[in-house]
């Protein structure tokens, strides 16, 4: 009896970290394809989802054969460091998001051999959007298009989908080739067509403009998730001593101050993160600042280069105040992991996977969105 052909999707995932797309994706697409540098990022990758296609080392030094297969999507997380409010503006010539390039390299060369991916998805921090006046994104998606793709971006915050606030640029490409009659708009239409994707499209090159998409997508989902949703009710996080507490108290900003009254007027618990940040005095001197959320929401997680990356929760109820770190489960909740997700037994580096990962239920929202539509559609040639 003949076997029954598997047309499961295909993708390959490059600068894997833990496996975040993974976890999107897994039970519809099959991965044939997983490659990062960072050997505790692999670890925690193969034990959850197996080494089975993980390849582990620079993209510069993967092999091309592996990409001598037909591949349905290519997706890319690439280091976003150069590209941020910290990159210090080195943006492409920098040496973590410079590795672009590298990955460019790798995706020209299966395409000239025949294995050209219908789609390619790149994300990355919103700040590449206007990085070097935007010459950057424009570098990246003239690339696409020299390979033989429409581009298209969505600036996506997940606060749509988590209750972590953490805007990102999602660049969604489709081959030349592929039939998109009904999935474009002739013009931005909707809350992820943002004004900082507008400007740029304004100033972009030629190509660019010309081979440009504003994706067509059904109302954004309703940011209505609470970081209460989230929390442990039993954490292993040890409490701030009283006195560390009050000092972070005496760090804090007039309008942080003026948000901890309000919340001590709530007459129940409010729960409010607290980043440590350098910002400027009266006199221009930058001291350390801790800045107080109380709208439901973590701070977008970032990878700790130190004590000040690091997230702290506050619990504040009338004049009583606890501070505590956001536990090693809490950033895998805020990421949209589910529980059964081994983290790292330390918490720097579950801390690290998080905030270099992507927010799942977002690469989620892609695929039915995009990708599979996409995919169900035929070639022009196969049209005509």
């Amino acid at each position: 009896m003949a076997e029954t052909p598997d047309h499961t999707p295909k993708y390959a995932e490059f600068f894997c970290g833990g496996g975040m797309v993974r976890a999107a994706l897994h039970d519809r697409w099959n991965c044939v394809l997983a490659n990062d540098i960072d050997a505790m990022k692999c670890k925690v990758y193969g034990q959850n989802w197996g080494v089975q296609g993980l390849h582990e080392g620079d993209i510069a030094a993967l092999d091309d054969d592996l990409l001598r297969e037909q591949i349905d999507l290519y997706w890319a997380s690439s280091p976003c460091q150069d590209f941020s409010l910290a990159g210090k503006g080195r943006g492409l010539s920098g040496a973590r998001s410079g590795v672009f390039a590298h990955w460019a390299d790798k995706i020209t060369v299966a395409i000239k051999a025949g294995f050209a991916p219908r789609i390619i998805a790149f994300e990355n921090v919103v700040g590449l959007v206007s990085r070097n006046a935007g010459a950057d994104l424009n570098t990246v998606l003239a690339t696409f298009v020299r390979l033989g793709y429409k581009v298209g971006a969505l600036e996506i915050d997940a606060r749509r989908f988590l209750p972590q606030s953490r805007p990102r640029l999602f660049v969604v490409c489709v081959r030349n080739d592929i039939d998109i009659t009904g999935l474009t708009v002739p013009k931005p239409s909707h809350a992820f067509h943002g004004k900082k994707l507008q400007k740029f499209l304004g100033a972009a090159s030629r190509p660019v403009r010309s081979n440009w998409l504003w994706w067509k997508l059904d109302d954004a989902p309703a940011a209505d998730h609470l970081l209460d949703d989230v929390l442990e009710k039993r954490t292993p996080m040890p409490w701030f001593s009283e006195a560390d507490t009050d000092r972070l108290l005496t760090l804090m900003s007039p309008p942080s101050l003026e948000r901890l009254r309000v919340a001590r007027k709530a007459g129940r618990t409010v729960v409010g993160t607290i980043y440590k940040r350098g910002r400027p005095d009266v006199d221009g001197n930058v001291r350390q600042r801790a800045e107080l959320r109380t709208d439901g929401l973590a701070g977008c997680l970032r990878t700790p280069a130190g004590g000040s990356s690091r997230q702290i929760l506050l619990f504040i109820k009338g004049n009583r105040t606890r501070a505590r770190l956001v536990s090693s489960r809490e950033v895998a909740r805020l990421m949209g992991l589910p529980d059964s997700y081994r983290m790292p037994d330390t918490y720097n580096n579950a801390y690290r996977v998080a905030g270099d990962g992507v927010a799942v239920p977002v690469v989620r929202y892609l695929d039915q969105v995009l990708f599979a539509p996409i995919l169900a559609r035929r070639s022009l040639e196969a049209v005509a």
